[in-house]
C-alpha cells in the first residue's frame, strides 16, 4: 500500500493498517463496543482563544447539543463559539461506487433526514486507552461496534433509531480510501459488519448501510470514549435501571466493571462508559443486551438534556463544548458548529415521546452461531418503513411518498416492448433459496403485460430487492417496472452490473406477485424491540451468575 505523503488537511491522521484478513470476526469477545470513534487528531491548534464578546451573544451552543446529534434526538441551545470549529474532524460521506436513491419529498415538499452514528473502538490516544480496551488495540485498524441510524421524519413529526449489533454478517460493497487510494474490494463472502470502519473510514460503513438497507443516508457522526464522559459529566448524570445487583466480570475478567445495586441510580463519567460498554451480565449476555441498555440510556439522556436547569455556567460549557467537538469526526456537510445547530434545530421539533429506538431484527448465522444476520421478513419491514417515512410507533405522521399528489410512473416505450431479466436473489445472508422465485416474478410480470419478461440464470443473492439500469436512457423503463410490482422508488438504482433492466428478487421479497409493501399506521415488528423515548419505566433485566 502506497501512503500519501502528508493527509489532507482536515481528514483523519492515519494509521498503520493491517490487511483484512478472514471473513468472520472482529477483535475480542469483551466488552469493545461502546460509542466511540477514532481519535483522528487534534483538528486545529489545541488554543483555547477567549471568545469574542458579540459571538458570545450571538452563537449559543454548547457540546450537550452535539451530543444529541449521536443520540438521535435534541436539546436546548447552549453556547458555542467560533473556534469550536477547528476541533470538529471531517471525512468523506460515502466511499462506494452507488449511493441509495434519494427519498422522494411528500406532497409538501419535505424529505426526512438520516444520519448515521458510528462508534469505534479506537484506542489511539492515552486517554481512550485508559478509559477502556487494551494496549494491543493501539495502532490497530478501528472496529466500527456501535452503529446507528437515526431517521427524522419529512414533517419533523418523529424520530427513529435502527441500531446493528456489531455481530452482524453483512456484505460489503468496494471502498477506496480517500486518503491514500486503495481500494477494498467487494466482499465474496459475508464478513462481520464492524470491519467496515476499517475498509477506508467511515464513508465505507455508509456505503454498508446503504447497501444492505437501501436507505440514502445525508451525514454521519463519531464520537469517541473520552466525549462519552465528559457528555455524561456535564448533565450530572444519567438515570440507568437494573432490576437487580449487577458486577460485569467474570472468571475470566471479561466485562467492563460496572458494578451497581438493584435500583436506579444517575452514572457519569467512566461509570456512564461502563454502562454503555456492557455486554457481560445484561439479559442473555449478547451484544443484543448490550445496545438495548444502550437505547435506555439515550432515552434518559433526551429526558434529562430536556428538563435539566442546572447547565448554566458559560465557563463549563466551554470546557465541555470544546471536549465534545475535539472528540466528533463528521462528515462535511456537518462539518461546523452552525451546520451542526441547524441539524439540532430541526431534531427539537420531535417530542421525547416520539422517539423509537430499535434494533434491528436478527437470527443465528447458520455458519456460526455466535454471529448473526438479519431477519428474513422483520428487518426488511423496518428498513422499508424507514425507506417509505413511516413512523414507527404506527402513528399518522402525514402523507408519505406514495401518497396522494404524487404523479404516476411512465415510461415511453410500450409495456411488451420493455425487456426486463429477473434473477433469484432470495438465498442473501445465508438464507435458504427460494426455487423458482425469479420465474414466478416473471409469471406476475408477463400478466400485467410485461412480455419480454425472462429470468435471469445469474445468481446475486441481496437483502433487499432492487431494479437496476445500466444507463440513463433506461431509467424511466426501472422505475415503470418497480411501480407495477409495488417496489419503492429506492430500490431503483444505476449500475454498471448490469447490461440492461434486471430485478435482482431479494430476501425480503420470498413470495407473492407484489412487493411486501408496508403502510401507514404499521408498527415496527416486536422482534425490533421497539422502545420510547417517553418510556421512564425501563429497567435492565441482569443475566444470571453476574449478581452479587
Amino acid at each position: 500500500m502506497t501512503q500519501s505523503s502528508a493527509p489532507r488537511e482536515g481528514t483523519r491522521p492515519r494509521i498503520p493498517r493491517a490487511k483484512v484478513t478472514g471473513e468472520g470476526a472482529g477483535r475480542g469477545g469483551s466488552d469493545a463496543g461502546p460509542p466511540a470513534p477514532e481519535e483522528a487528531g487534534t483538528g486545529g491548534d489545541g488554543s483555547k482563544r477567549r471568545p469574542r464578546s458579540r459571538a458570545r451573544s450571538v452563537l449559543r451552543w454548547s457540546a450537550l447539543t452535539l451530543s444529541c446529534v449521536m443520540l438521535g434526538a435534541a436539546s436546548a441551545g447552549y453556547l458555542y463559539y467560533r473556534h469550536l470549529n477547528d476541533n470538529i474532524k471531517k471525512d468523506d460521506l460515502s466511499l462506494g461506487e452507488h449511493r441509495a436513491a434519494k427519498p422522494t419529498p411528500n406532497a409538501a415538499g419535505q424529505t426526512p433526514l438520516n444520519v448515521l452514528v458510528i462508534g469505534s473502538d479506537s484506542r489511539n490516544t492515552a486517554e481512550n486507552l485508559r478509559l477502556g480496551g487494551h494496549k494491543a488495540s493501539v495502532g490497530a485498524k478501528p472496529l466500527a461496534d456501535v452503529q446507528m441510524l437515526v431517521h427524522l421524519s419529512a414533517d419533523r413529526s418523529n424520530i427513529s433509531v435502527v441500531s446493528m449489533p456489531r455481530d452482524t454478517m453483512v456484505e460489503f460493497p468496494k471502498c477506496v480510501d480517500p486518503d491514500d487510494d486503495e481500494a477494498y474490494p467487494a466482499s465474496t463472502k459475508l464478513m462481520m459488519t464492524n470491519l467496515s470502519l476499517g475498509r477506508g473510514g467511515p464513508g465505507c460503513t455508509v456505503a454498508t448501510w446503504e447497501r444492505l438497507t437501501g436507505i440514502r443516508i445525508d451525514h454521519f457522526v463519531q464520537v469517541d470514549f473520552a466525549g462519552v464522559v465528559s457528555m455524561a459529566d456535564a448533565i450530572g448524570g444519567v438515570p440507568v435501571c437494573v432490576k437487580d445487583n449487577v458486577h460485569s466480570r467474570n472468571y475470566k475478567g471479561e466485562g467492563s466493571g460496572l458494578r451497581l445495586a438493584k435500583g436506579t441510580h444517575a452514572v457519569k463519567g467512566e461509570q456512564a462508559l461502563q454502562w454503555l460498554r456492557t455486554r457481560y451480565g445484561f439479559e442473555d449476555g449478547t451484544d443484543l443486551a448490550r445496545t438495548h441498555a444502550q437505547h435506555m440510556y439515550m432515552n434518559s439522556m433526551v429526558r434529562e438534556l430536556r428538563k435539566n436547569a442546572t447547565l448554566t455556567n458559560p465557563n463549563k460549557l466551554r470546557r465541555l463544548a470544546e471536549t465534545a467537538t475535539e472528540a466528533l469526526t463528521v462528515d462535511p456537510g456537518l462539518g461546523s458548529v452552525g451546520e451542526l445547530y441547524g441539524l439540532m434545530q430541526e431534531m427539537q421539533k420531535v417530542p421525547t415521546e416520539r422517539i423509537t429506538m430499535t434494533t434491528m431484527p436478527t437470527e443465528p448465522w447458520s455458519q456460526d452461531r455466535n454471529r448473526v444476520v438479519p431477519k428474513s421478513g422483520d428487518a426488511d419491514k423496518l428498513f422499508a418503513m424507514v425507506r417509505d417515512d413511516l413512523s414507527l410507533d404506527g402513528k399518522s405522521s402525514g402523507p408519505t411518498p406514495s401518497a396522494a399528489g404524487t404523479a404516476p410512473v411512465t415510461s415511453s416505450t410500450p409495456t411488451d416492448q420493455i425487456t426486463v431479466l429477473v434473477r433469484n436473489g432470495t438465498g442473501a445472508d445465508g438464507g435458504t433459496t427460494v426455487p423458482r422465485r425469479a420465474t414466478d416474478v416473471v409469471a406476475a410480470l408477463r400478466d400485467k403485460g410485461f412480455d419480454r419478461a425472462a429470468v435471469d440464470a445469474e445468481y446475486t443473492p441481496r437483502q433487499t430487492s432492487v431494479v437496476q439500469f445500466p444507463s440513463a436512457d433506461l431509467a424511466d423503463e426501472a422505475r415503470f417496472v418497480a411501480a407495477a410490482l409495488g417496489l419503492p422508488p429506492t430500490s431503483v438504482q444505476r449500475s454498471t452490473d448490469v447490461s440492461g433492466v434486471t430485478l435482482v428478487v431479494g430476501a425480503d421479497w420470498r413470495s407473492g406477485a407484489l412487493y411486501p409493501a408496508v403502510r401507514e399506521g404499521d408498527k415496527a415488528p416486536l422482534s425490533a424491540r421497539p422502545l420510547s423515548g417517553g418510556d421512564t419505566d425501563a429497567c435492565m433485566d441482569i443475566q444470571e451468575g453476574f449478581t452479587w
